[in-house]
């Protein structure tokens, strides 16, 4: 019996891979890299640019500043510095979409700083704070986090986001990139993945067990190996 079905599909994007071209037309929404991590005003205008001719909604993927390890590392840096640069990052990202002409759908936290929102109050409240300068933008969240109950708690308009190629932890936390399994490559083991979420609502952790979890939106990573290849494999296997 189907439970749900996320119609949504998103993708992290402008990260300097060569494969945007081949991901946009089969998205829904993207992330677009706003300099943290990676991305500068070039590739954030020429991301922009692709997603407004393939109709796909234009979201901002800020993140630690932290080009040398991608974002994926949690930073102990003040508190104000850290703020200062998520402010950066979205102000250049919302000032190019003013001057495309382009709708600023939405801002999803990349890597360790979306990590760190879904257990850490005070990161979390973070991100809270600087969504109170981008009135009407959606917040990407992942469910039962801290994050997504502290955006409800201040009227911040959020989408639940489940992950397709990660692996997940019972209590819904994603699995260490250090572990083996973290990443899921192969694209028939991402559909039976995508399936038992989409259609049962739930995901098998990596413990084994099958936890209930409710999305609206569905995430591939754009530097996965295998992303072009997942995602025709989910749009024809599940007709989404």
């Amino acid at each position: 019996m189907m439970v749900q079905k996320m119609m949504d599909i998103n993708c992290d994007l402008g990260e300097g891979l060569d494969n945007d071209n081949q991901l946009m037309p089969l998205l829904d929404s993207c992330n677009i890299s706003c300099g943290g991590h990676a991305g500068d005003e070039f590739s954030i205008r020429k991301s922009i640019r692709m997603a407004k001719k393939n109709l796909v909604k234009i979201g901002a993927h800020p993140s630690y500043p932290d080009r040398e390890n991608f974002g994926r590392k949690k930073l102990v840096i003040p508190f104000s510095d850290l703020k200062g640069s998520i402010m950066a990052q979205l102000k250049l990202f919302e000032n190019i979409c003013k001057e495309e002409q382009a709708i600023f759908h939405h801002i999803k936290p990349h890597g360790a700083l979306y990590n760190e929102a879904a257990i850490d109050p005070e990161i979390a409240g973070l991100l809270i704070q600087v969504m109170s300068n981008f009135p009407g933008v959606n917040l990407y969240v992942p469910p039962n986090s801290v994050i997504e109950r502290l955006a409800l708690e201040n009227n911040v308009p959020i989408i639940t986001e489940a992950f397709a190629d990660r692996s997940y932890h019972s209590n819904l936390t994603l699995v260490s990139r250090s572990h083996p399994k973290a990443l899921l490559t192969d694209p028939k083991e991402v559909l039976d993945h995508v399936k038992q979420m989409m259609l049962y609502g739930k995901v098998k952790t990596i413990e084994g067990e099958l936890v209930p979890i409710k999305a609206e939106t569905l995430c591939i990573h754009g530097d996965n190996p295998s992303a072009v290849e997942i995602l025709k494999t989910i749009r024809v296997n599940l007709n989404i």
